[in-house]
């Protein structure tokens, strides 16, 4: 099919007040990560919409302690999936939302809508619907022939690979491709789409000494501070710009009184890389900090959690070529951009050529409060993003064939 981005334009536009029906009911439920039952409503309400576009429902249970399950819709058709992957939760404890008054605040003046997920990562569920109504209204063939998994992660908001795992066997280890539904900004440059995001190590170091009275027995004791400090420039300096690669030393504990030679410290950083060969050296590098520092103190370098890069590559880029050419089509500029947050992609790009950003444009994501003077404003989404990049995927979907 040549796709006719006037005929994919109208048919998002009648369905637009639909979808965001869809975003109202989601948003008016609380999904923080651990509230499992404001989780499972979401999910329902989700399996809901997507159930009269042909979609059977599964729940999964999430390994993460407190989590609601993962939700995957699916609609068999040829092939390998094309996955498209959303989350359920939400970073806003109830309390939180009750403290800020956050909550739907639709405001056609701004062209926002501001509310909890509206656009991490609620606005970018009711974009895929959009999207999907779309392009079965305009280009039957295609939807149908799809096989289509929309996968909601339950628990994306805290870092775990239980997802990843669970999407992977359902998909039998290999997508057709996987799409991410994060929020894409737009700006002068045009309509941003991710094509890589860094990974991240997080580490701790633990120095060991011995407690003495700082007065009259200061030669007895073996200070944790002192012996943990010079290790800290030495973390810090595995930042390098040539590698793409950051370390944010970012805790830092020691001793209890000035009056005692203190006995233990810690420092706990992350490092980011979009290579995995870089981070994996800088790994191995904080790994050999264990040992015994200069003034007998103990030191033990503990790796507290890992997510993998996305490196991107030549599948990510044929993506973008395609999404590139249905912007263009509408007389739109998409911009391929690198991302140093994580997301779901970290996880899932082993499952086929991956591409990220694909959600609506909105700000903000994570904020709740409001100030008077507007310094601070709570996350938004902007509406008159979301037929744009609707149209954008659907085109692009058409012309997978």
């Amino acid at each position: 099919m040549n796709p006719d981005p006037v005929l994919f334009q109208a048919a998002a536009t009648r369905h637009l007040p639909a979808a965001l029906d869809l975003l109202r009911e989601l948003v008016a439920v609380n999904s923080f990560t651990t509230n499992a039952e404001g989780v499972d409503k979401v999910a329902g309400i989700t399996a809901a919409a997507f159930a009269p576009l042909g979609f059977r429902a599964d729940l999964v249970p999430c390994s993460y302690p407190g989590a609601g399950p993962h939700l995957f819709l699916t609609r068999p058709g040829e092939g390998d999936p094309i996955v498209l992957v959303t989350h359920s939760d939400t970073v806003f404890p109830v309390e939180e939302e009750e403290k800020n008054d956050f909550r739907w605040d639709e405001r056609p003046n701004e062209g926002r809508i501001y509310g909890p997920g509206t656009i991490d990562n609620k606005g970018g569920t009711a974009l895929i619907w959009l999207a999907l109504m779309t392009l079965r209204e305009v280009d039957p063939r295609a939807y149908e022939r799809s096989h289509w998994l929309v996968a909601a992660n339950a628990a994306e908001e805290v870092t775990g690979d239980d997802f990843g795992l669970v999407t992977a066997r359902r998909c039998h280890g290999k997508a057709r491709a996987v799409l991410v539904y994060e929020g894409g900004p737009v700006d002068a440059q045009g309509w941003h789409l991710v094509v890589s995001r860094k990974g991240r190590s997080t580490w701790r170091l633990d120095a060991e000494g011995r407690a003495a009275h700082a007065g009259s027995k200061h030669h007895e004791g073996i200070n944790a501070i002192d012996a943990l400090a010079p290790s800290l420039p030495r973390i810090a300096a595995l930042t390098d710009p040539n590698e793409d690669r950051t370390v944010n030393l970012g805790r830092i504990e020691g001793g209890t009184v000035v009056n005692r030679v203190p006995h233990e410290a810690a420092a706990e950083w992350e490092c980011r890389a979009t290579d995995p060969a870089s981070l994996e050296r800088a790994d191995a590098f904080f790994s050999a900090l264990s040992g015994k520092a200069a003034n007998g103190a103990t030191l033990r370098a503990s790796r507290t959690g890992h997510t993998s890069p996305w490196p991107g590559g030549e599948g990510t880029m044929a993506l973008f070529a395609k999404w590139e050419k249905a912007a263009a089509a509408m007389g739109l500029k998409a911009v391929a951009v690198p991302r140093g947050g994580l997301s779901d992609a970290n996880h899932l790009w082993r499952l086929g050529p991956t591409l990220d950003g694909l959600g609506p444009s909105g700000g903000n994501a994570h904020c709740s409060e409001r100030t008077a003077d507007g310094s601070k404003l709570p996350e938004y989404l902007e509406v008159a993003s979301m037929v744009p990049k609707a149209v954008m995927n659907a085109i692009a979907w058409s012309g997978m064939e």
